[in-house]
């Protein structure tokens, strides 16, 4: 399963999602682990999240953040929930063909391990092409 939050700066978005991080840690089994641009959520997020600040991590494409996903996995296979804040600014991208073929590439993940993904994009939803509107 993925699901794509998505909206322009300051509709909410954040917001929004560290109550579905919050709620996911205190009821789902497997661990949780939220994945963001710079560090900004340390103190909303309940302490058994796994936090990563991806500018630590010097993620920066696509292709990336695929491999990234994949490692972490790979390292810990009882995660059953990825939420990933501001996914554009992550891998310096846009609302396009690409993002569309990594939550495909999300959803088959999802299909495979268990894995739900949350993502939240800042970006007019209208700019979503057809292919992402299924995650909206």
């Amino acid at each position: 399963m993925v699901r794509v939050i998505m909206g322009e700066k300051g509709t909410g978005k954040t917001k929004k999602l560290i109550e579905l991080i919050n709620d996911a840690a205190s009821q789902e089994a497997g661990n949780v682990v939220c994945i963001e641009a710079e560090k900004t959520m340390t103190f909303d997020i309940h302490y058994h999240v796994r936090l990563i600040v991806a500018d630590e991590y010097e993620i920066g494409s696509y292709e990336a953040i695929r491999g990234f996903i994949s490692g972490l996995y790979a390292g810990n296979y009882d995660i059953s929930h990825i939420f990933i804040d501001n996914m554009l600014k992550i891998v310096h991208g846009k609302s396009d063909h690409e993002a569309e073929q990594l939550l495909d590439w999300m959803e088959k993940f999802s299909n495979v391990h268990g894995v739900r993904f949350t993502v939240a994009m800042s970006e007019d939803p209208s700019n979503a092409t057809d292919g992402m509107k299924k995650y909206l």
